[in-house]
This record gives C-alpha cells, structure tokens and sequence, in this order.
C-alpha cells in the first residue's frame, strides 16, 4: 500500500511511468485511482513537473517519461515487456555470480559495484512474485510471495544468465540450524 504522502504519491507516479506507456494526465489519473490514490489534475501536474517528467515521442504518440536515478538526467520512456525481460537477460548473463534461495529471498552475486543495475533490471523486469529487491555493493536480496517462487525465480534467472546448472539452493531445514542442499535440476536433496 502507498502511503497518502506527496513523497509516496510522486514514487508511485515514477513506478507508473516506469512500468507502462502513459499517454495524459488524465490516463494517469485513472492509474493512480486504481491504485487508490484520488489526486487533482492540478497536484498532479505539480508532480509530474517536480519529477521532471517531460512527453516524448513513443512510435506515432507522445507518452510522459521521466529522467534516470542517480543524478541520470537522460529521459527514459517504460520500457515494453519484451525489452524488460531483454534487458534482464542481458544483465543477468554480464553480472549474476551466484542466486541462492532461503525461504522466501533471494540473494544474488554480482562482481563489485554491480548489484544497483542488476536490482533495477529485476525491479523493471515486472515480476507478479517479486515485492522487492534490495541492493548492496556485490549483493542483491530479493523478496519473493514465497519459498516455490523464490526456487522459480533461482530458475529462471539462472537460466537467463545460460548457467545450465544451478548452483545449490539453500534452505534453512526446519528440524535445524543446518542448510540442507537441492540440486535445481530435479528439485531432490543432494549431498
């Protein structure tokens, strides 16, 4: 849930803008409704022009985008399905070490300061079982909606950097302390 805050209003707004094409305020407007979020045409105006948010040329129409993170001051449009997970592919084949699963998180490997672009790459790559990522220098920890998800999820991004085998998934064992280890080919209890 998006706290009722300018500040959370403006991130929802940028996640918006983010994930999908919008072509006018009042498109906005309704996406925001939908989420829960009532909003004059004038606060978000306001908004969009704190956020920098400026229309570009998409194809044939004019859709809102808004500049990169990080001091980026480059206009970027949503990216499209295809170039998400096109550019979760690629990130994950340059940067991803190691995924390993615990319950319902993730953690991933990345070389030295690489885990903020691979983060992003998952957080656009729009995920339905992902809440969250988390970033550090080398490490990313994923939130998943649960432990079949987050063995998915080990899968499939494995399979996207084109690591023919997984490397081990580790649990924590409910009868103790000790990690047992599954092989991510067939799912059974290794050594």
């Amino acid at each position: 849930m998006i706290p009722q805050t300018r500040a959370g209003r403006r991130q929802l707004i940028l996640d918006i803008l983010g994930r999908q094409s919008v072509r006018s305020q009042g498109e906005l407007l309704e996406i925001l409704s939908r989420d829960g979020i009532e909003v004059t045409q004038a606060t978000l105006s306001r908004d969009l022009v704190e956020l920098g948010a400026v229309k570009i040329r998409e194809g044939k129409a004019l859709v809102y985008a808004v500049p990169g993170l990080g001091g980026d001051r480059t206009v970027r449009v949503a990216l499209g399905l295809d170039e998400a997970s096109s550019h979760l592919r690629r990130q994950c084949e340059e940067l991803l070490v190691t995924a390993r699963v615990s319950a319902n998180l993730v953690i991933v490997r990345t070389p030295p300061g690489a885990a903020n672009y691979l983060a992003s790459a998952i957080d656009h790559a729009g995920e339905p079982d992902i809440l969250g990522t988390i970033a550090g220098d080398d490490t990313v920890m994923i939130i998943t909606s649960g432990a079949r998800q987050s063995r998915a999820l080990v899968s499939r991004l494995l399979a996207l950097a084109g690591r023919g085998r997984a490397d081990p998934i580790h649990e924590p064992d409910p009868a103790g302390p000790s990690s047992r280890h599954f092989d991510d080919d067939t799912n059974k209890e290794s050594p």
